[in-house]
């Protein structure tokens, strides 16, 4: 389990960090409580090791003016690899696809997408996605209201794990 390579000081700086990530390194610190100068370290050594990926502000879509969030579903001709790697770099180029993930099952990709109205949507859908070579079918799912968007992994559930690991 990968959870078992950090220790309990390692897992509580990142589930700090995870719930705030602006909090500075004398608060962090004391919340996981050592020392400053070995807490840097471990952050440090965090963010070498890929476990922290970056800090992001969490922006608020609707406030800036993208009304619109549609989760599409796409399936592909062809799921040969290099199939499968140039939609993905299409995806990446496309900025309206906030996320892109490949799945297991009737749909290759679901993509998590925004746009300022549903014009703008369409556009994209009938002009970029629609139109991509190896496309076959897109539904789309037009999002009403979001009842839960939780970042990041829930560290009680991986402590509890870890506490009745052998």
């Amino acid at each position: 389990m990968a959870g078992l390579r950090l220790d309990p000081i390692d897992r509580k700086i990142l589930a700090e960090l995870q719930a705030d990530g602006r909090m500075t390194n004398v608060e962090l610190a004391k919340r996981v409580g050592i020392s400053a100068p070995p807490c840097l370290r471990r952050v440090r050594t965090l963010e070498e090791q890929g476990y922290i990926r970056g800090y992001h502000a969490d922006v608020d879509a609707r406030e800036l003016g993208f009304e619109v969030q549609v989760f599409a579903m796409v399936g592909l001709h062809s799921q040969a690899e290099a199939d499968l790697s140039a939609f993905e770099e299409k995806c990446r180029d496309w900025p309206l696809v906030r996320e892109c993930h490949m799945l297991n099952g009737e749909v290759d990709f679901v993509l998590k997408c925004v746009a300022p109205d549903l014009s703008s949507f369409q556009s994209f859908l009938t002009g970029d996605l629609l139109t991509t070579p190896n496309v076959e079918s897109v539904k789309t799912s037009l999002v009403i209201r979001c009842a839960k968007d939780d970042p990041g992994v829930p560290f009680d559930v991986l402590e509890k794990r870890l506490e009745v690991a052998p």
